[in-house]
């Protein structure tokens, strides 16, 4: 069944949720194969399917998409409702503005807003009355609900920057590394992701027939890692221009960006591009904006272009034009001064 790797205190928020409609949640725990004597072990975890089942079972017995977290019932099809809303849009921008809008509709409770700032996009949930003994569950599942939308409706991998958790660290704090894929921050004002805004200019993708076949198996969109993502190329080419001293392998570039580096040549090589060319493409581009602009000896040119010595960056220059840098800079000119 794969990883046990979800808290079983997510679990109990849903036996609460149960008890709080009067009903039994014996046949949900069945149908997932969740040992009942499970629930008592704080430290204990499921799978992902596992999840998947007693969360689906939940919300088609209770009749509430939101498991008890709001005042009131989202009954079923209210998240396909707001992913309905979303896909006529021409951008994940406009997209997220709508799902977060239709989201304050239908459950006044919490606010869910997309807020942008220079490069950096957040999504932001602000609440409205005490979640009680639900609150790590709902927001949790709320920022999962709307990251995996995002993802579906780009067809990419939305690389999280941080996370942020406005409640002490749980107990099962290990478990948050696989539920999101970032640093995650306890103790914060708000619960919000924050990730590169670039990927709000990404078109929608998706269309009706699309939205159709989702809704029929929707829940596994809250935990799937998408292997595409659609702005590696551009995310790895700013580490390489930002932290040249930091990006002389693949370790350092898969450090910079949160991935391992099997993850990065994996994603590099479905985007059609390779880290070496794309290390050359920036090394170039800077070395010749060097030398043409400045009057930094060749040895500062290389190491300013990310090279560990000026031999090698000799090498690599002759290779791309066919010129040592010094010819190279003397046949187009002298540079400007500083």
């Amino acid at each position: 069944m794969g990883v046990a790797a979800t808290p079983i205190a997510f679990v109990q928020a849903i036996v609460l949720a149960y008890h709080r409609y009067g009903k039994d949640p014996a046949g949900a725990l069945q149908k997932a194969q969740i040992a009942p004597d499970l629930l008592h072990d704080s430290q204990a975890r499921i799978t992902a399917l596992q999840m998947e089942r007693i969360s689906d079972a939940a919300m088609q017995e209770l009749d509430d998409e939101a498991l008890g977290w709001f005042s009131r019932r989202l009954p079923w099809g209210s998240y396909g409702m707001l992913a309905r809303a979303s896909i006529s849009a021409p951008t994940l921008q406009l997209a997220l503005s709508r799902w977060c809008r239709h989201h304050g509709l239908i459950a006044p409770d919490i606010t869910v807003a997309l807020e942008t700032a220079g490069d950096t996009a957040t999504i932001r949930i602000t609440e409205h009355r005490n979640l009680g003994a639900l609150r790590e569950f709902c927001l949790v599942s709320v920022l999962r609900n709307v990251l995996g939308v995002a993802c579906w409706l780009v067809d990419s991998r939305i690389a999280l920057r941080c996370v942020h958790l406005p409640f002490a660290a749980p107990a099962h704090r290990s478990a948050y590394s696989v539920l999101f894929p970032a640093p995650t921050q306890f103790g914060c004002a708000q619960a919000a992701i924050i990730f590169d805004a670039r990927y709000l200019d990404l078109p929608v993708r998706r269309d009706e027939a699309a939205l159709q076949q989702m809704l029929q198996n929707a829940l596994p969109l809250t935990v799937l890692q998408y292997r595409r993502d659609r702005l590696l190329v551009q995310q790895v080419r700013q580490a390489l221009l930002q932290h040249p001293s930091d990006t002389h392998n693949a370790e350092g570039v898969a450090h910079l960006l949160n991935v391992s580096p099997r993850t990065l040549h994996r994603q590099l090589r479905e985007e059609g591009a390779s880290l070496q060319t794309l290390k050359d493409s920036v090394r170039r581009e800077r070395a010749i904006d060097l030398l043409l602009r400045t009057h930094k000896p060749i040895k500062q040119v290389a190491q300013a272009a990310g090279f560990q010595n000026e031999k090698s960056f000799i090498r690599a220059f002759k290779t791309w034009s066919g010129q040592t840098p010094a010819e190279f800079r003397r046949n187009n000119g002298a540079p400007a001064s500083l």
